[in-house]
């Protein structure tokens, strides 16, 4: 009579033993693959296999064994080959659905990258994704080709046309990533572009590393999205940051221009004393909080009447924003969250940290602007619509007044 060890012994020989299931589904994987690209081949040809018809494209040649590893493992594949009848001659088939050298089927590549991605070396991605290649080999360069082809990817992307979409809102800022230059770790900024399309998508139109956010650095970002067909937006939000602006005024000439009103309390804060920083944001709140506009302005001018008494420097930080901190104002009130700051590029900072903080520091710039790309590939970063989407492109007929 089996004892309670021995009835365990065979269930964990039944867990770690040879999946019968899997195997069984591998079996028919493999009868669906090679199904397929038959009947990809029948279609090539216009013919089955021994029939006679004028109509015939080519004939088909023996086959050729092939391993194709998937999410239930390695699976063999024995499929067809094909001459096809060309004006040059004859050339052989590839098959669309199943191209020439691709080994890993796309999930698995997905895996692999995603792996990457979270600052995985390939020793550890081997080990991470064992059970999903079930002994399929992945040699040290399968990662590096992997890389590869995202790099291209992201080249096309790069330069890829702008003109078929209208964006009516465009947030610019920059993320901070640590960058091995010239043989030293740097901080250096990855320059965003995010639109807003009139159904409230927001897109990542373009990211670039540079050195610095210098109005050169922007005005260069912004040439290439026009370039590439990006039309004028209606509102553009931003920073603050005195280059980005500079740039701006250049490309657009009088374009409305909302400043983000959390960057613009940092900086008053770093003017204010640590012990009034509570008064601070509480009067500023007021004015980026308001119910309305004439509110907002009536705010405005309450806080500089008390803070040009208790910090010059912060009345004068906030002055230096002027009409560009109230912009937000002009739109319907269900937009006001979306609009009076960058966050939709903050967020994705969040992102791209949390998934580049194993790494220490990236080895070069490209590889920084391949990861960042390939976040955004992989679908790890997705972008919502904005709040009040319904009733973007609809702009108060009167600007807010000098504050």
């Amino acid at each position: 009579m089996p004892t309670q060890f021995s009835r365990s012994l065979q269930q964990m020989k039944a867990v770690l033993g040879p999946d019968l299931l899997t195997e069984a589904l591998k079996g028919k994987v493999r009868e669906l693959i090679e199904t397929l690209v038959d009947a990809e081949l029948t279609e090539v040809l216009a013919a089955v296999p021994y029939q006679r018809s004028q109509t015939r494209r080519g004939y088909r040649h023996g086959h050729t064994a092939r391993t194709l590893t998937t999410g239930l493992g390695p699976t063999r594949l024995t499929l067809p080959r094909a001459r096809l009848h060309t004006d040059a001659g004859t050339s052989e088939w590839q098959s669309r659905l199943l191209p020439r050298y691709q080994r890993r089927a796309a999930a698995v590549d997905g895996a692999l990258l995603g792996a990457y991605c979270s600052g995985a070396n390939g020793r550890r991605i081997k080990g991470a994704l064992g059970p999903l290649l079930r002994g399929a080999p992945l040699s040290k360069s399968a990662v590096s080709r992997l890389v590869g082809r995202v790099k291209a990817l992201y080249d096309e992307w790069h330069q890829r046309p702008l003109q078929e979409e209208r964006y009516v809102v465009l947030y610019l800022d920059a993320i901070a990533l640590r960058v091995r230059l010239a043989q030293k770790v740097t901080s250096v900024p990855v320059l965003v572009a995010v639109g807003v399309r009139a159904d409230g998508q927001k897109v990542i139109l373009d990211l670039e590393l540079l050195t610095s956010e210098s109005t050169a650095a922007w005005q260069g970002l912004l040439e290439s999205l026009i370039t590439r067909g990006l039309q004028r937006p209606q509102l553009c939000v931003i920073d603050g940051n005195p280059g980005l602006r500079a740039a701006l005024q250049t490309s657009w000439p009088g374009l409305a221009v909302q400043r983000c009103v959390v960057h613009k309390l940092r900086n008053l804060e770093r003017h204010a004393p640590r012990h009034a920083h509570d008064d601070l944001r509480t009067d500023y709140h007021r004015i980026v909080y308001a119910e309305s506009a004439a509110q907002a302005r009536h705010a405005y001018r309450a806080f500089l009447a008390t803070w040009e008494k208790r910090a010059p420097k912060v009345a004068a930080s906030l002055r230096e924003a002027g009409d560009e901190l109230l912009t937000f104002y002009r739109f319907p009130p269900s937009q006001w969250k979306a609009l009076r700051t960058t966050n939709a590029i903050e967020r994705l900072n969040g992102e791209f940290r949390r998934r580049v903080k194993t790494q220490g520091a990236l080895p070069t710039a490209q590889a920084a602007e391949v990861l960042l790309f390939a976040l955004l590939l992989t679908g790890q970063i997705r972008m919502r619509r904005i709040d009040g989407w319904r009733q973007l492109g609809i702009i108060a007929a009167t600007a807010p007044e000098a504050a």
